[in-house]
């Protein structure tokens, strides 16, 4: 399975030492996503939730980043969550979690996901208008996925009404580096990058998550800023229970308010 999102260390501040910034983000959102039930021959159908399941790709994703300096030990955490629901009558026949929903039948689909991101950095450098180090952290993903509607239980019998749901949590290392580069005294540009690609007992991961973006301060703890993220998660499971494959993709712009002290 895939999935993926943003956080924010790239958006502390070179002239305060804590800092909490509130972000809209308005991502292109691309959702690939293969369950089968444990002990089955049929894998499951790769299903996309937005073409196929007429689930939105365009949102806007509220999400909230603090952080604080420590010297040259810099912490920071994010949260951030998106919740899409659709109905559609397929197009095609689609097998999930062991049933199939034939073409024509309308369902119900939904996709649920909470990302907290936590990190822990060191600056290798660090002058009064530069900052560049490198942090290793956590990205914790659940995601909730749902098809509910008309549906045959394997290939045989009359369909009747049936739902599937998935839950999964997903804990994640990852490495990654930081800068900030202040410019002009109003002016700082940063940009983060975290990386991950491993597999942890029934988990096989890689997480690519980056944000470049600008702030300008307009008082003496208070700044505007914008942004471009983009976040590429993908998760695969195997677990006796069930297995399958799910992308997330996120990518576009966003705006921030961000108060330091």
């Amino acid at each position: 399975m895939v999935f993926g999102l943003p956080a924010t260390v790239s958006a502390q501040t070179l002239d305060n030492n804590y800092w909490l910034s509130v972000m809209a983000f308005f991502p292109r959102v691309d959702t690939d996503v293969r369950v089968a039930a444990a002990k089955q021959a049929d894998i499951g159908t790769a299903i996309d939730f937005e073409n196929d399941l007429a689930l939105d790709k365009d949102e806007i994703l509220p999400s909230l980043t603090a952080g604080a300096r420590f010297g040259r030990a810099i912490v920071g955490a994010d949260f951030y969550k998106l919740n899409r629901k659709g109905t559609v009558n397929l197009a095609r026949d689609i097998s999930f979690d062991g049933v199939v929903y034939p073409a024509n039948v309308q369902v119900r689909s939904g996709v649920d996901s909470q990302i907290y991101r936590f990190t822990v950095g060191y600056a290798f450098v660090q002058t009064p208008s530069v900052e560049l180090g490198a942090a290793v952290g956590a990205h914790v993903t659940r995601f909730a996925m749902s098809i509910a509607g008309n549906a045959r239980v394997g290939n045989q019998g009359t369909p009747d009404m049936q739902e599937r749901r998935r839950d999964v949590l997903a804990p994640l290392p990852t490495l990654g580096a930081f800068v900030t580069w202040k410019i002009a005294p109003r002016v700082e540009l940063n940009g983060r990058f975290d990386w991950l690609s491993l597999k942890i007992d029934d988990y096989n991961g890689r997480l690519l998550n980056t944000q470049v973006g600008v702030n300008y301060a307009v008082a003496e703890n208070l700044a505007l800023g914008v942004a471009y993220r983009y976040v590429d998660y993908r998760l695969g499971i195997d677990k006796p229970v069930w297995n399958g494959q799910v992308r997330y993709k996120l990518y576009g712009p966003a705006l921030l308010l961000q108060a330091s002290f």
